[in-house]
């Protein structure tokens, strides 16, 4: 079993989903004290994926926004995020509008006899 505090090195897994169900995952082990910076230059997902700017490029450790100079522990996942292509609220409406009235939402699965949006 891999210890960090013996070996003065923390183990970071760093992903990036360049387009929808696929991921491009690197795990690593860094030296301590390392940054999301760090993470992200050792990957070599930046030369990988030249679209990823990081000059101001969205990342967060475990979910959470991070800067690229936070501190990293071990066995944290750095995770790069890409931008939405679409508003989530303009995709619900068009859905919704091409979904229509009846198939959609509470109405979608209705009991015979039962009440309107029950």
């Amino acid at each position: 079993m891999f210890m960090a505090s013996d070996s003065g090195c923390c183990r970071v897994t760093v992903v990036y989903a360049p387009v929808a169900r696929r991921v491009a995952q690197v795990d690593l082990f860094l030296k301590v004290p390392c940054t999301v910076l760090q993470a992200l230059q050792q990957s070599g997902l930046l030369s990988n994926h030249p679209e990823i700017d990081h000059a101001d490029i969205p990342v967060g450790v475990w979910g959470r926004l991070a800067s690229l100079g936070q501190l990293l522990r071990d066995q944290d996942r750095v995770e790069v995020y890409r931008s939405l292509r679409v508003d989530p609220k303009v995709a619900r409406r068009q859905r919704f509008v091409r979904q229509g009235v009846r198939t959609a939402g509470l109405f979608a699965n209705r009991r015979a006899g039962a009440k309107a949006g029950y």
